[in-house]
């Protein structure tokens, strides 16, 4: 018996019958609007100075963690820094919120390997099912503390 070799890259896996699961489908249109979203943002968001609060452009309500707490939420800043980032101040996003620089540039670089991957006939369900991605998982948690953390020491001026 010879011990299993892990798949190479370029061979993922895909469904037996060919067919992709709705779910798929879903992951394909979520990474599409994600990058809509990004463009969108970059067109009609001006950075809030605060650090926070760019999304209430788009008519969504204010923070309440700072109104009630006086604390940042760990969503922070995201839209800020994705804002700052889309006119080009990459700096300025990094400092505000190092979460929503982070997504700025990892959106579309998802939604550009989820596009190859339906291209090259896999189903993206199975493929965030991986044992491989669902580390990533792990990591991703780790860098919104992280974020969240470097944002309420930024907000209470540390």
């Amino acid at each position: 018996m010879s011990p299993s070799l892990p798949s190479p890259p370029d061979s993922g896996p895909s469904p037996p019958d060919g067919r992709r699961s709705f779910e798929h489908f879903s992951i394909l249109v979520f990474a599409a609007l994600g990058v809509i979203g990004l463009l969108v943002l970059g067109t009609f968001a001006t950075p809030d100075e605060r650090g926070y609060g760019t999304h209430e452009q788009l008519g969504l309500p204010s923070c309440k963690s700072i109104e009630w707490l006086g604390i940042p939420c760990p969503g922070c800043g995201v839209t800020t820094s994705i804002a700052l980032v889309a006119h080009g101040r990459l700096g300025d996003g990094l400092r505000n919120q190092p979460l929503g620089f982070a997504l700025a540039f990892a959106i579309p670089l998802f939604a550009l390997w989820a596009l190859r991957a339906h291209r090259r006939g896999r189903d993206l369900y199975i493929e965030l099912c991986l044992p491989r991605r669902r580390a990533l998982a792990g990591w991703t948690g780790l860098v919104v503390v992280v974020a969240w953390a470097w944002k309420i020491r930024a907000h209470l001026g540390g």
